[in-house]
């Protein structure tokens, strides 16, 4: 018979995982309720009622220009499956050059999701964090609970909605930081591994997009008419 290789260790931390997560997703339940019992709606819509028009558009322009979905490439391409020399070690530093800011504008997309995937993957193996994030939006939704009215009293003293919003964006910043900074290290170092090796070694040259290409001007000669040219300046 064959036996099993989980440890204890292994199944304690699977069971802190899974407790974690169950967790988190009560409390997504409790601060959407509250969320929707609360006044919070309302400023949200007045702060974005006093955004200007213009301010709205750019943001909106940028937004659909940057998260475009047309500008994540392909495995294929990314990885250049098919190609001859894909990825090669570039001697020439102007040549390097190029090449990297190329790759890190045409693979940019690319490299925030894999980023993206490395954050999550070190988030869902560490337990504390989920924990600490569940407490902490359990917080948030007290909070929201608490001054669904507008207000409410604190030690004798009225504090409103805007000012318990404020204190707890300024300690979940603190928790966050506290919490989440081995898990951004860890991300920020591994993704930039990645994306480095990357950038540095593929050969994407022949790839652009379509405002990256040169417009040609000018009447364009056949063979011909080329070499009948060539031949006259020559006589």
């Amino acid at each position: 018979m064959m036996e099993s290789s989980t440890t204890p260790d292994d199944s304690g931390n699977d069971l802190k995982t899974a407790g974690a997560m169950a967790a988190i997703g009560g409390v997504m339940s409790t601060v959407t309720k509250s969320w929707e019992g609360s006044k919070g709606q309302e400023v949200l819509s007045s702060v974005s009622s006093s955004i200007p028009e213009s301010t709205k558009e750019y943001i909106e322009n940028a937004k659909s220009r940057l998260f475009n979905v047309a500008y994540i490439r392909s495995p294929k391409v990314f990885f250049g499956i098919g190609e001859e020399r894909p990825f090669f070690m570039e001697r020439e530093m102007a040549l390097l050059g190029s090449r990297l800011k190329h790759n890190f504008s045409y693979f940019y997309l690319n490299y925030f999701i894999m980023t993206s995937i490395l954050f999550l993957l070190t988030l869902f193996i560490s337990p504390g964090a989920l924990i600490g994030i569940a407490v902490l939006g359990v917080s948030w939704g007290a909070v929201i609970r608490a001054t669904a009215s507008g207000s409410m009293k604190l030690g004798g003293v009225e504090v409103s909605q805007k000012q318990a919003s404020i204190v707890m964006s300024i300690i979940s910043v603190v928790v966050l930081f506290y919490i989440l900074s081995h898990v951004f290290w860890w991300t920020l170092a591994t993704s930039g591994f990645f994306t480095g090796t990357h950038a540095f070694l593929r050969d994407a040259s022949m790839h652009k997009d379509e405002e990256d290409k040169v417009e040609m001007s000018g009447e364009v000669l056949d063979e011909d008419e080329a070499f009948l040219g060539e031949a006259e300046e020559l006589a």
